[in-house]
């Protein structure tokens, strides 16, 4: 299966490490192409560039075109900022994205408690892994 990772790009060493755990498993994977230049980065520097990626680099269209192309989307949502499970604005809107398509939508973790957006996650029938990726089929 081709797989899109999305989440925070804080989290990105996560994604990297999550991407070759896939492969391992027989998956094609696709990570943001900012992904491997945020790895090491201070936190504050992560959220620094993440915005300028956006703005200036055009980060959104670019992995739209990832989802397009795979098969399915998987969430990380670790906690961050106190939430348990996070999931933030351009994730929710990758997950919309990926539910329009027709996608696979599988979240590593319970969907999170967030205000004015919980339902909305819940619509799209996410697969809840339960931090075992050997459960994507």
């Amino acid at each position: 299966m081709k797989i899109a990772i999305s989440g925070s790009m804080v989290f990105s060493e996560k994604m990297l490490e999550v991407k070759k755990k896939l492969e391992r498993l027989g998956h094609e994977v696709e990570i943001s192409r900012f992904a491997a230049s945020y790895a090491g980065q201070p936190q504050g520097e992560k959220e620094r560039r993440t915005l300028i990626d956006k703005m200036h680099n055009d980060a959104m269209r670019e992995f739209w075109e990832k989802i397009k192309t795979s098969d399915a989307l998987l969430v990380l949502n670790y906690d961050r900022k106190g939430v348990k499970n996070y999931i933030g604005g351009n994730t929710f809107l990758e997950i919309g994205f990926a539910h329009v398509l027709n996608k696979k939508i599988f979240l590593l973790n319970p969907i999170p408690d967030i205000d004015y957006y919980t339902s909305e996650i819940e619509a799209t029938k996410p697969i809840i892994l339960t931090g075992d990726l050997s459960n994507i089929a």
